[in-house]
């Protein structure tokens, strides 16, 4: 019994229409009405968050439990106001965690719509792509190799469909397909192993390609029974998250055995346990940067969505941090380079050289060359010269006897490395079997036999359609052996027809996204299965290094390791290359150290889609598992997206980097000025309250000021960071002690000189507050306008942080000039002369903090570049 069986073994039959005639699929309007009896063709979303998740994950979190705590400890104390003041505040909190994690859920959201699976289905007797959710009962789909399976269904038509089942089964031996009969009923029958006519949704199609009615969609199918889902965003935490929230602990950690510490001490020294434990509870407070993973959560959601509306979709968050790393950009030619708008442009037999002009007739001596071109195409395939063979065809051969409209298509052999061409077995109505033909010139020229001197010529004429830019297939037609079957397209005895030759243009951002790429330290290196002279053509008219030449697919076969990692420090073009050598080619760049970021859309592609430090799929040619594999998919194939995301990389990475420089320095003023006043033996200049109005001001800072800052002058100019730069480290963390460093001197030093000049401690208190407030906003000034000046704090960019300071100016000053909001957070009234003297040395410090900092950023570039 296979593996899985049992739970699976007795589905509840559903009700399932009738047989589609003759594979038309439904009208749009049937297709409504069955959507909406029948509901959405998907599973509920268990990554989605609802709001009783978010509160239950808030009301965890140490400092929502430390500000309950305080707030108990007034009640019990009888002050009342101070207890509700923190209960207040306790709200406040929740109110901004809840905005900020649905902020981002809204963004993840946003995302999974772009990542939902396409489906190509058959509506009104045309091909169209749909989202899979909007299949129905009764559908007609089709599918391919490298896609899942979309719904539960029964074969209608297949050519060599083999299944991998293993998410049903556990088996992984693929799973043979074969055409439904009126037997085998509409009742969907369990996963049975080989020679099966149902298939079931969410298995993988290895092989061939069939077409498939719907019997059961969203919960009615097999895997929908189980319960099983496919995330379209994984949503594992990053390295640098697990990094972040070891942090935190071992900040919480130190935090707790020091509130201990000072308990104890208040208590046994003192007898004022319950100031210790109020002193305890500031101090753990102001210790705690919790604010670290909650800044690169919102920050790689919002990221994600940032790159998704230019077009770049983020399957791993780990492909942010890596994307401002990259060094090398190998792309594929068709459709990402060209505009995949493949036409043909020349058919080339022995006694004519035709230009192809749409609505021109085309002479009779090359009407069988285009004809048997159509019958070596699929229908209902996605290859671009697939398609513009039969666009061609069904224009200018329209009513022709070259049509065979009777002809009936009765066995495949595909592509393979080992030979680059297809062909179809056709059956004409008196039963003669005959074969259609068309790959590679080379490999056509062998499967024809050609001898050494016309194979010369041949591939000669080759090189001049291809010198053009050019993509050039061989046509060939075949007979059938008398002795019957054959396994090998070999065994055919072939006649050549003549050339195919397609142009696809150049996009017109191409050119000028190669140039950025270069500018920015970029090399960008095209790997293509087409002729090396097309190759070479396209690469100059991109801008692409064409000055080592091209490496082909047979050159790599006779190149070891060591020999292959030597050509790609200098090579920038590779041609006829299969999609197995490009895994051998990521390989050598990484061995080379090199960031590579590598596009792929076939099955074979996943291998180093997942080996290079950036997998981009296509999102219009991409096959399920080429999405699958890859950290990034590109929706709309541009080559020029794939820059524009290594831009937004960096300036995530560079923001991101800019905030946490910022909450590092803020927490040394904050828990430096809640600590040190009582080892001083002085009164407490940060009570609970007082933490709480500055990480007020903290939260929305990270989140809204940081996020949204513009990207810095010349972000694509200077090279890559190296890939062992990371976001936290050293030269980060100097720079925000240096920062907050400076800043909590003249704090402390402000409510030193105000105590010894014989002020109260609660106006020394307000000093002191008024100080760490304005110093907290130079800091975000300060690292707002790190490697960007000065001047972007008067841009757009900044409007969030003008908003948050005047929000909190104000805030402050009503504690301060109201005698209600005075009396409750134990301020007092300063003097004018002692305020101004205040704001004057905060702002003095923290423009010895900047010039500090920025001396230290600025040697830690230079260090960067130097290694680099």
């Amino acid at each position: 019994m296979l593996q899985g069986q049992t739970a699976l073994a007795s589905p509840p039959a559903s009700p399932s229409p009738p047989p589609s005639a003759p594979f038309g699929g439904l009208s749009d309007a049937e297709a409504v009405r069955l959507l909406a009896s029948h509901g959405a063709n998907d599973a509920p979303d268990e990554d989605a968050h609802g709001l009783l998740t978010t509160l239950r994950s808030v009301a965890s979190e140490p400092m929502f439990l430390l500000l309950l705590a305080a707030a108990a400890i007034y009640l019990v104390l009888g002050d009342l106001g101070e207890g509700l003041l923190l209960a207040f505040f306790a709200l406040v909190t929740v109110g901004l965690v809840v905005l900020q994690q649905r902020r981002s859920e809204h963004a993840l959201a946003a995302l999974r719509v772009l990542a939902a699976p396409q489906v190509r289905v058959r509506r009104g007797g045309q091909v169209r792509r749909i989202a899979a959710r909007e299949l129905v009962p009764g559908d007609i789909f089709l599918v391919g190799e490298g896609e899942r399976v979309a719904a539960d269904g029964i074969v209608r038509e297949t050519v060599g469909l083999a299944v991998d089942e293993s998410l049903l089964t556990g088996e992984s031996v693929p799973v043979g397909k074969r055409r439904w009969q009126a037997r085998d009923g509409l009742a969907m029958q369990p996963p049975a192993g080989n020679d099966g006519a149902f298939v079931y949704a969410s298995t993988l199609a290895v092989s061939g390609h069939a077409v498939i009615e719907v019997l059961g969609t969203g919960g009615d199918t097999q895997v929908g029974r189980i319960g099983a889902s496919l995330a379209a965003i994984e949503a594992a935490p990053t390295p640098l998250e697990r990094q972040l929230r070891r942090l935190v602990r071992s900040f919480g950690i130190a935090a707790a055995a020091l509130c201990c510490v000072i308990v104890i001490g208040h208590g046994l020294l003192l007898g004022e346990w319950m100031q210790g434990l109020l002193s305890a509870v500031a101090i753990g407070m102001a210790m705690l940067p919790e604010e670290f993973p909650m800044a690169l959560a919102v920050f790689l959601a919002l990221g994600a969505w940032r790159l998704a509306r230019i077009q770049v979709l983020s399957r791993r968050p780990a492909v942010i941090e890596a994307l401002g790393a990259a060094t090398v950009l190998c792309v594929d030619k068709t459709g990402t380079l060209t505009e995949n708008r493949m036409s043909l442009a020349r058919l080339v037999t022995d006694d004519a050289d035709i230009q192809v002009q749409p609505g021109q007739p085309l002479p009779e001596a090359v009407q069988r060359l285009l004809a048997f071109g159509m019958l070596a195409s699929r229908r209902d395939g996605v290859d671009a010269m697939d398609r513009a063979l039969l666009a061609q065809g069904d224009a200018a051969l329209a009513g022709s006897a070259h049509l065979h409209a009777d002809w009936r298509l009765t066995r495949e052999f595909p592509l393979s490395p080992e030979l680059l061409a297809m062909s179809h077995e056709w059956t004409d109505a008196a039963g003669r079997r005959r074969l259609a033909t068309k790959g590679a010139p080379e490999a056509v020229a062998e499967l024809c036999r050609l001898g050494p001197q016309r194979t010369e010529a041949l591939l000669g004429r080759v090189r001049q359609l291809a010198d053009l830019g050019l993509r050039v297939l061989a046509v060939a037609e075949g007979r059938v052996p008398g002795s019957g079957n054959v396994v090998d397209q070999r065994d055919h005895d072939f006649n050549l027809l003549g050339l195919a030759a397609f142009q696809d243009p150049l996009r017109a951002s191409v050119p000028l996204a190669v140039a950025q790429a270069g500018e920015a330290g970029i090399a960008v290196a095209m790997i293509t299965g087409d002729h090396a002279a097309t190759a070479l053509a396209i690469a100059r008219q991109a801008g692409i290094d064409v000055d080592a030449g091209v490496l082909t697919g047979a050159d790599l076969e006779g190149m070891d390791d060591a020999a292959l990692a030597r050509a790609v420090r200098r090579v920038r073009v590779f041609a006829r290359v299969m999609p197995q050598q490009k895994l051998r080619l990521v390989l050598a760049l990484r061995g080379n150290g090199e960031v590579v970021a590598m596009t792929g859309d076939g099955v074979n592609d996943a291998p180093a889609l997942k080996a290079a430090h950036i997998g981009i799929a296509m999102g219009v040619r991409g096959t399920d598992v080429a999405r699958e594999a890859a950290g990034l998919v590109l929706l709309d194939e541009d080559f020029g997206r794939i820059v524009g995301g290594v831009r937004m990389g960096r300036r995530i990475f560079d923001n991101l980097r800019k905030v946490m420089t910022y909450i590092t320095a803020i927490h040394v003023p904050v828990a430096g000025l809640a600590l040190l006043p009582l080892l001083f033996g002085l009164p407490p200049l940060l009570l609970p309250v007082h933490v709480v109005l500055t990480e007020m001001v903290i939260d929305p800072i990270c989140s809204l000021a940081f996020e949204g800052a513009a990207e810095a002058p010349g972000l694509m100019q200077r090279p890559p960071r190296r890939s062992d730069d990371g976001m936290v480290g050293w030269p980060m963390l100097w720079q925000g002690l240096l920062q907050g460093g400076c800043l909590l001197v003249a704090t402390l030093g402000i409510y030193l000189l105000a105590l010894q000049a014989g002020r109260g401690a609660d106006v020394a208190r307000t000093l002191g507050v008024i100080g760490l407030t304005v110093g907290n906003l130079l800091l975000v000034a300060t690292n707002l306008a790190m490697g960007s000046g000065w001047r972007v704090l008067t841009g757009a960019s900044t409007r969030a942080f003008w908003a948050v300071a005047g929000v909190a100016t104000a805030a402050l000053a009503t504690a301060v000039l109201l005698p209600g909001p005075r009396r409750l957070l134990h301020f007092g009234l300063p003097l004018y002369g002692d305020l101004m003297l205040a704001v004057f040395a905060v702002a003095a410090a923290a423009g010895l903090g900047a010039s500090l900092s920025a001396g230290l950023h600025a040697r830690h570039v230079v260090a960067v570049r130097s290694a680099a």
